[in-house]
């Protein structure tokens, strides 16, 4: 799994983000290939494919939620520093640039929470269609 290392440059957050989200997105490629059809029954056991790609998603999703969620917090703290500077320094052109560019930022990263929210719902929706017949995806 990849691993964002700052969430100072929010274009290149994005960027590890859809790297990391490539499984979601490849979802019904992922399916194909490890769910076997009629003539492969006998070689590939469903039940333990469907339960790895679970946990591969499960570890994606987490990890993506955590790392935005931690970015959401650092930029939010530093927006109130910025706004608390600004306070005393309201000419500062700068500053106030700066303050709305990380504010901007902060609005940017709550989106990406959202877009997890649809990303973690399309695929599972995919992944219950194709595993309810080997696994009980409710336990899952």
């Amino acid at each position: 799994m990849s691993s964002i290392q700052e969430c100072g440059d929010f274009s290149q957050f994005q960027e590890e983000l859809k790297r990391m989200r490539a499984l979601d997105d490849k979802i019904i490629y992922a399916l194909n290939t490890s769910l076997p059809t009629e003539s492969f029954k006998g070689q590939i056991n469903p039940e333990t494919q469907c339960r790895d790609l679970h946990r591969q998603l499960a570890a994606g999703y987490s990890y993506r939620q955590d790392t935005i969620k931690k970015c959401i917090q650092s930029c939010a703290d530093n927006v109130k520093a910025l706004k608390d500077k600004r306070e005393q320094n309201r000419d500062d052109v700068k500053l106030n640039k700066e303050f709305k560019s990380e504010q901007r930022k902060l609005r940017l990263l709550q989106t990406e929470l959202s877009v997890e929210d649809i990303i973690r719902e399309r695929t599972q929706k995919t992944f219950r269609e194709r595993c309810r017949m080997f696994v009980n995806v409710d336990t899952l």
